[in-house]
């Protein structure tokens, strides 16, 4: 998998896999810095990349919000993106089929989804 597990990799490991939702890079450092003061920027960074690069981690690239990472192993699955509070929550399963959507010849190997509008919270305020 990786080398060495540091003590930030460790934490990063638990932020991301705790949350029910996509984080941003600024969303894991602020979590972070609640456990570890010292943990900077640079450190999350090197340590996203160790896990991406091992595979635990994916990237999701919202095209609003830029880079968010989630656990790999997660099943696929697609985002909603409230204007309001500017959260994204993950929407369970696929309303798409892997058959049928494409042109006729084309062969469809991944796609991604991304809803927006309001949340339910947002919206009973």
């Amino acid at each position: 998998m990786y080398k060495r597990n540091t003590t930030q990799r460790k934490l990063l490991e638990e932020i991301i896999s705790s949350s029910p939702t996509p984080l941003s890079v600024q969303e894991i450092l602020s979590e972070g810095k609640k456990s570890i003061k010292t943990l900077n920027l640079a450190t999350v960074y090197r340590n996203l990349k160790i896990l991406i690069d091992s595979e635990w981690l994916k990237v999701v690239s919202h095209p609003a919000l830029g880079n968010l990472y989630e656990m790999k192993e997660k099943s696929h699955h697609h985002h909603f993106h409230c204007h309001k509070c500017d959260r994204v929550y993950q929407l369970d399963g696929c309303p798409l089929k892997k058959t049928g959507i494409s042109p006729p010849g084309f062969v469809l190997q991944d796609h991604e989804v991304y809803l927006s509008g309001i949340c339910a919270d947002c919206n009973r305020r």
